[in-house]
């Protein structure tokens, strides 16, 4: 039962082979343009490293930065409808409102806003409004819109509205690519809503891009199901990905965290990726990377889903390196041409790497070409990124005491074997495809965030009711259910909300069911 992880990097694409706990095959290829072309390389290479029959390949899980470059690009993104139900209420802050206007543009500014919504306690702010609702649908198609993202005030609480509207989307216009935000974001209207948004404008891209992996899978040979790794450090299946891309967006650095777990048998500690272009740097907790507790910004956008906290700053194996005594490195990079444009593969671009090579951290390329560097400024540079990456890791941890810091991506050998801030720095085997084995890994999961009753003593019995809902919509999305266990509680009661309202979020996990005995 071969597992194929891959991952797709602003410079390399990796793939690792796994077998259980065995790592028995790891390669690299530089990312290409079209991103497939680089996957169909490392898997060939992959071939040729362990002569891997295709056919014993049970899954191949890929994570991958089609989704969050298309939004940061403003480029590949579908004219989205943003239907917002909450009149009478709402009104001073439409949807798109904090959206910058470039994108907003982009999408085609459509903003609509309808009667309805709910309070906490899932009781209506207004009735549904049919005969409304579908003269706004028709306003959005003669604008333009193809897609459509539908959120409603409390719809985690009471998601009646939006699931009627996606009933009448489909009546009048089947087929057309619908996004609800109870599905996708938290409490906290606008993150949310602006979270859907961004999904319903990568729908069209992302059907694109599944039947692309899908068929570049298959091309090579492998006849195994297909999946994404999403920003929680778990899986969806090409069906779930199609119409959820946004869950994409920080599968890169939440792969390696959860790859550097699995290499450093460290549940807790802090994890320094360094790739070609950036260093992120995140917290492991429980094996898991700790999710950020605040509103997430994404190309501009403040959102609400499921995202890693993730601090990342502009250093990478590819960094360009300035001149002076003290050499600045980054944030400008050289990403997937470094084999090109360095020093130390015949280039004529200073870099991170050419900096690491000269110091003899490592053994990549022609030595000689850096052997004119002057070891003082090489000395004082690293030095200067050592710094930088130890105020990063600082800014993350949540005490003062020292924490185990591991250290993976092709670029962590510009992470010295000590760090201000660090019990120990870990350089595990395998750490420059954490990535990629972060995908082999990965889980199936499940998630209960919202808001709860919790009447006098019943506080147990809420609890173990959402502990149950997570299990069961762990199970639902592919999870082996004997293997499902909860991972994380949040409990904050909402003092501000009548009847002892309290926020819960559950999350579990459990193994990926591919068929068999999965009692």
């Amino acid at each position: 039962m071969l597992r194929l992880g891959i991952d797709v990097g602003g410079t390399n694409t990796d793939a690792v082979l796994i077998d259980g706990q065995r790592v028995l095959a790891a390669t690299k290829a530089s990312t290409t343009a079209d991103v497939t072309t680089g996957i169909v390389n490392a898997i060939a290479r992959l071939r040729e490293a362990s002569g891997f029959d295709p056919a014993d390949v049970a899954a191949v899980m890929i994570g991958t930065t089609h989704f969050i470059n298309a939004l940061v690009e403003g480029s590949r993104l579908a004219p989205t409808a943003a239907i917002r139900f909450g009149l009478p209420a709402t009104s001073a802050l439409p949807p798109l409102v904090d959206w910058p206007a470039a994108l907003a543009k982009t999408i085609g500014g459509h903003s609509y806003l309808c009667h309805g919504g709910h309070e906490y306690d899932g009781s209506r702010i207004a009735d549904f409004d049919d005969q409304e609702f579908r003269d706004v649908l028709e306003k959005a198609v003669q604008g333009g819109a193809r897609s459509f993202a539908i959120s409603s005030v409390f719809s985690p609480v009471n998601a009646e509205f939006e699931l009627r509207a996606a009933e009448i989307v489909a009546e009048q216009l089947p087929g057309a690519p619908v996004s609800l935000s109870h599905e996708i974001g938290r409490m906290g209207l606008l993150g949310r809503e602006n979270a859907t948004i961004v999904n319903a404008a990568l729908r069209e891209l992302a059907e694109h891009v599944t039947t692309g992996l899908t068929e570049t899978v298959l091309g090579a040979g492998i006849q195994a199901p297909v999946f994404l790794s999403q920003n929680d450090g778990t899986l969806m299946d090409v069906d779930h990905a199609r119409r959820y891309p946004v869950a994409t967006f920080a599968s890169g650095p939440t792969n390696s965290m959860r790859g550097a777990a699995f290499l450093s048998e460290q549940s807790s500690c802090a994890v320094v990726d360094i790739g070609g272009t950036t260093t992120d740097v995140g917290i492991l907790q429980n094996g898991f990377p700790r999710e950020a507790s605040t509103d997430v910004a994404v190309a501009g956008i403040q959102t609400n889903f499921r995202m890693p906290d993730v601090l990342s700053v502009g250093i990478g194996g590819g960094s360009h390196v300035g001149s002076g005594p003290i050499p600045e490195v980054g944030p400008q990079s050289v990403g997937y041409r470094l084999t090109e444009q360095a020093l130390v593969f015949g280039g004529d671009r200073l870099t991170a790497t050419d900096l690491a090579v000269a110091a003899g951290r490592a053994d990549i390329g022609d030595a000689g070409r850096v052997a004119h560097l002057d070891p003082a400024v090489v000395r004082a540079a690293l030095d200067g990124v050592a710094v930088r990456i130890a105020e990063v890791v600082d800014r993350m941890r949540l005490s003062a005491e020292p924490i185990p810091v591991v250290a993976v991506g092709g670029g962590s050998i510009l992470v010295p074997e000590q760090l201000d801030g660090a019990s120990v720095v870990v350089r595990p085997e395998h750490h420059a495809v954490a990535n990629a084995i972060g995908a082999a890994i990965a889980e199936v999961g499940g998630e209960v965030d919202r808001v709860f009753s919790v009447e006098q003593g019943r506080r147990d019995a809420v609890l173990d009711e959402a502990r149950q809902e997570a299990v069961d919509r762990t199970v639902a999305a592919g999870a082996r259910p004997g293997s499902v266990r909860v991972v994380d509680i949040e409990e904050v009661p909402l003092a501000y909300l009548p009847g002892n309202a309290t926020r819960i979020r559950v999350k579990a996990v459990g193994e990926l069911s591919l068929g068999g005995n999965d009692a």
